[in-house]
């Protein structure tokens, strides 16, 4: 059951990504070119997204269940440490770059964009890299 949930979310996710311009580098980034095609519309989408989170959390959390699950899997960090940090700078320099991020990416592979068939594999390097960064960085400076 909860692979079906799954699979059927992730549909709605990358259907969503496509219906909204978000598959699409060049919408991307236009909306980060400010001095010159600027494209305002995927604030709106971004602000739907936010709208909606917001919401859905206020009313999935008031269940004492998630629906294909025994429990909620909340984060219980509240700390700012050095991965809160750079992560989130490192993805937006590459987002700012390349005009795509993950979820975009992967959904623009499956539809044959060119610039996925160099961007994905360099995105799961990048992935495997930071993984080795960190491992080897809490070898050499445990807690």
């Amino acid at each position: 059951m909860s692979f079906l949930v799954n699979l059927a979310l992730g549909l709605l996710f990358g259907i969503g990504l496509v219906v909204s311009g978000m598959a699409d580098p060049a919408k991307v980034l236009n909306f980060l070119d400010f001095s010159g095609t600027w494209d305002p519309s995927l604030a709106f989408v971004m602000g739907g997204a936010v709208v909606v989170t917001f919401l859905g959390y206020r009313l999935v959390l008031k269940r004492p269940a998630p629906v294909a699950a025994e429990r909620f899997h909340l984060p219980t960090a509240r700390g700012i440490d050095e991965r809160v940090v750079i992560g989130p700078a490192i993805f937006g320099f590459g987002w700012g770059l390349s005009g795509f991020c993950p979820g975009p990416a992967l959904t623009s592979l499956g539809i044959g964009a060119p610039g996925t068939l160099v961007f994905v594999p360099a995105m799961l390097v990048g992935m495997w890299a930071a993984r080795l960064a960190v491992a080897r960085f809490r070898v050499a400076y445990p807690d």
